[in-house]
């Protein structure tokens, strides 16, 4: 039950960053921070990315995704094309993967240590739709407030 939801609300929020993405009207405005904001939309959008296929992708899809968080923050000007093929590719990703997570999987401690303690995998799952909506809350504000 649990992983259906889970599903519903990462392709829903996916699906929403792609919209994002795709609702600039100016390509370049992706990559613009103003004073005061510290990520660009086309970085969080890459964070975004980083953090599923590494997370969920890797761990439980078995992906072989291997991760560069530095990059995420640091790349600057990838077409929009290119951030939009990483994003369906993601939905993908963490579907199939999602699959693969049973119930009785969910109560596990989750594989990688990524806070200060130890978490089960349905905690660390209902983090990742927080932490994807947060971000996605903050390129939509980007956006707006760019294009107001």
């Amino acid at each position: 039950m649990l992983i259906e939801s889970l599903k519903t609300l990462f392709n829903r929020d996916l699906n929403q960053l792609k919209t994002e993405i795709e609702s600039y009207q100016n390509e370049s405005d992706i990559w613009k921070i103003q004073k005061g904001i510290a990520n660009s939309a086309g970085n969080l959008c890459l964070h975004l990315v980083g953090n599923l296929n590494t997370y969920i992708g890797a761990e439980f899809g078995k992906t072989g995704y291997i991760r560069n968080r530095a990059l995420e923050f640091s790349l600057k000007d990838i077409p929009r094309a290119e951030l939009i093929q990483k994003i369906e590719e993601t939905i993908v990703v963490v579907d199939n993967s999602l699959n693969n997570i049973s119930e009785e999987e969910l109560k596990m401690e989750f594989p990688l240590l990524v806070f200060e303690n130890k978490t089960s995998t349905e905690f660390m799952l209902i983090h990742l739709t927080t932490h994807l909506a947060y971000h996605l809350g903050q390129i939509n504000y980007h956006r707006r407030l760019l294009e107001s």
